[in-house]
């Protein structure tokens, strides 16, 4: 159903016939962007770009919806008439998806006729503020592991399944490994692992015969669930098999920990499997992982070589949603804000330019105009017109290698799980100005209203 054209707030429909009434039709830009980090945030990663152009470049009215719509008695004939053969028709600009950004930062720049522009409102923030939340969780879970593996084991505890399968999209590009979503493999080209569940050792007689009749069934990447029971023992049984399972031409590539005090588990399986001629079978952790027990099992000294993430991650538990908006900021030609408390935006269509320091790192952001070129790097670049891609896109792989290097260049302050001081990002004086000159505008004309 996510394909329907009724996937939207019904106020984006109202507002529609409105504009339609009225003849106000001309071009606008709105921008996407977040107000605010969260608790504990230092960056965000940009995600779900492939899918918003996606949605705009296929965006139609199917018959079944249209006849839905007009039988409803909510709208008028105008509005159905106008959304026979209705596409997208307008142009974007976007960060490349990974890529860091900050408060008020635009992260999408859409211009489009005005009833198109405040349609796809809905849909755009469903899409760019999910993959975006979770690729920035997954950032800080992949700065927190290093270089140790990290699989997504989140599907079964995201909110839908569309959620379980664009969270495990959005880990991967943000570092993750894999995951155990089989369908990320089939629509994305993200690698599909697994291993055994609890239910599997529980449903055989004895241990020994689980893991025997698992490894024989699924040979390779072979890993071994073993605190079904006795953790420590679950671990020599494991030294017991291996030899007769090579004699197979079976390898374990690792076991896996779900329970239980993992940094003292994981020291003693370590020794034991060493200690039995294994010291070349990983281990593996899961069970309630989030970026920092991550980091407190790593400082304790666990020797776990990689870790499987579910709830936290899918979820993004300790902050589920972003202060983000789609906000109208020109139209017919005219630089538009809100200026509401606390929610105040900068008019007009924008651009941010990122400055390096000598050694590569990101050194500072400026905001301004589009018009008005800044020292460094422009982040928003053109990627759709007249509805249509301006090119193939980048493969999530090469969107993978961008955000890798994007989180190499964050400045050594900001790689970290607590707060930072703040990056700096300014507001230039053109920007300044074109607020002012705006509020001076919506000034007098409020005068006349009184």
């Amino acid at each position: 159903m996510t394909d329907s054209f009724l996937l939207t707030d019904l106020y984006q429909l109202a507002m529609m016939q409105a504009y339609l009434e009225a003849g106000e039709t001309d071009i606008a830009v709105f921008e996407f962007f977040v107000r605010k980090l969260p608790p504990g945030r230092n960056f965000l990663v940009a995600a779900g770009l492939d899918q918003v152009l996606d949605y705009l470049e296929t965006l139609t009215v199917s018959e079944e919806d249209l006849s839905w719509l007009a039988g409803s008695g909510r709208f008028s004939p105008r509005l159905i008439d106008y959304l026979r053969g209705f596409r997208f028709t307008g142009e974007v600009a976007a960060m490349p998806e990974g890529t860091v950004f900050f408060p008020d930062e635009p992260i999408l720049r859409l211009t489009a006729p005005l009833p198109e522009a405040q349609y796809v409102e809905t849909r755009i923030v469903n899409l760019l503020q999910f993959e975006t939340l979770i690729a920035s969780k997954a950032a800080r879970m992949r700065l927190a592991a290093g270089a140790r593996t990290l699989v997504d084991f989140g599907l079964r505890r995201a909110h839908g399944s569309e959620a379980g399968l664009l969270a495990a999209r959005a880990a991967y590009l943000a570092g993750f490994d894999a995951s155990a979503t089989v369908l990320a493999e089939k629509c994305f080209g993200v690698p599909a692992v697994g291993t055994m569940a609890h239910s599997f050792v529980q449903a055989h007689d004895s241990e020994t015969a689980a893991f025997l009749s698992f490894a024989r069934a699924r040979p390779d990447n072979l890993t071994l669930l073993i605190d079904t029971y006795d953790t420590e023992e679950g671990a020599r049984k494991v030294v017991r098999l291996a030899p007769n399972l090579r004699a197979e031409g079976i390898e374990i590539g690792a076991v896996r920990l779900d329970s239980g005090d993992l940094v003292a588990l994981a020291v003693k399986v370590r020794q034991i499997l060493d200690q039995g001629g294994l010291p070349a079978v990983r281990i593996l952790a899961s069970g309630g992982l989030d970026e920092h027990r991550i980091r407190a099992l790593l400082t304790a000294g666990a020797p776990i070589d990689g870790f499987g993430i579910g709830t936290s991650l899918t979820t993004s538990a300790d902050a589920p949603a972003f202060d983000c908006a789609y906000k109208l900021q020109e139209y017919a030609g005219l630089a538009r804000r809100k200026r509401s408390a606390g929610k105040a935006t900068w008019p007009g269509r924008k651009q941010v330019w990122r400055r390096f320091d000598a050694d590569g790192r990101m050194a500072g952001d400026t905001i301004s105009v589009a018009g008005d070129p800044q020292e460094g790097q422009p982040l928003l670049q053109p990627v759709m017109r007249n509805g249509r891609r301006l090119g193939p896109a980048p493969s999530l792989a090469e969107s993978r290698d961008h955000a890798a290097r994007q989180r190499a260049g964050l400045p050594e302050a900001m790689t970290a799980l607590e707060d930072s001081r703040g990056y700096p990002v300014t507001i230039a004086p053109a920007l300044r100005a074109l607020a002012q000159e705006v509020d001076r505008r919506i000034d007098v004309l409020n005068a006349r209203d009184a």
